[in-house]
């Protein structure tokens, strides 16, 4: 039987701090900060664990070969229980999102399930890849948005959804290493991302993009100079970890400047964590 430890390590529980930050986010922009906000991040939460156990089911083959020390390969957790696993949390995270936000949040559950059960199973090996993982996260950023004005929150949900697709690019080169075009490209990205989340005369959400940038950038700085395995996974590992500071500025942007400071604060929590059970 499987140890809580070992399932930790398959859905990456750490990583899961860099989540909430989505729906505060988009939930600050729509306008919609109240008693829903934290169910509906839970619901994300757990629809996010479901995709990392989907993520190591459909992954079980070839991690025998590039990661055998993965929970599945290992024998430490059992295909069939993986899959149960992801199932399970799937069902749960959007029975929790119906049950907060009726059938708003679920007419933004559904597509997000979808969509991260359509990256493990079928897009994550394809060129389309980052632009459907990109889709979840900026799908995440409307759940949280989803009981008011979603319009207003397209900007955020389209930055997160822009990082995500500079972490998934970067996250297809852990195990070969990476071409120098892909840390310049993503690099490009982050300086755009960073920029996009500033507010107008506001230090707050400047110094909180700026921490973003700063950290993340110097990650992929490093991949540019030493294109290896090693030095991407450490990036992806920065650009998991640091998203709760993106999220933060975009929080404190639309107003909601100390809720967006606290969303920031997991950010190095994040990584402190990260040293327990990787995020990758």
């Amino acid at each position: 039987m499987s140890s809580l430890a070992d399932l930790a390590e398959l859905v990456r529980a750490p990583a899961a701090l860099s989540v909430p930050g989505d729906v505060l986010a988009g939930a600050a922009a729509a306008g919609t900060l109240d008693r829903r906000t934290p169910a509906l991040a839970g619901a994300s939460v757990l629809l996010y664990w479901a995709g990392m156990a989907a993520n190591d089911w459909a992954d079980r083959r070839l991690d025998a070969v590039e990661r055998p020390d993965r929970p599945i390969p290992s024998g430490r957790v059992s295909p069939p229980a993986a899959f149960g696993l992801a199932a399970g949390l799937t069902v749960a995270g959007v029975a929790l999102a119906r049950a907060a936000g009726g059938r708003r949040a679920t007419a933004v559950a559904v597509p997000l399930a979808t969509a991260v059960w359509g990256y493990d199973l079928a897009a994550k090996s394809t060129p389309a890849g980052p632009a459907v993982m990109a889709a979840c996260r900026g799908l995440d950023v409307l759940l949280g948005a989803s009981g008011g004005r979603v319009a207003r929150a397209l900007p955020a949900a389209l930055t997160v959804a822009a990082h995500t697709w500079t972490v998934t690019a970067l996250s297809r080169r852990e195990v070969t290493g990476a071409d120098r075009r892909l840390p310049r490209a993503t690099l490009a990205g982050t300086a755009v991302v960073a920029a996009t989340a500033l507010g107008r005369a506001d230090p707050v959400p400047v110094a909180l993009a700026a921490g973003y940038a700063t950290r993340y950038a110097r990650a992929q700085a490093k991949v540019l100079a030493d294109p290896s395995p090693g030095r991407v996974r450490a990036a992806v590992a920065a650009g998991i970890t640091g998203l709760p500071a993106l999220q933060g500025a975009l929080t404190a942007r639309a107003g909601a400047r100390l809720l967006g400071i606290a969303v920031a604060a997991a950010a190095p929590l994040g990584r402190g964590l990260a040293r327990l059970v990787s995020p990758t």
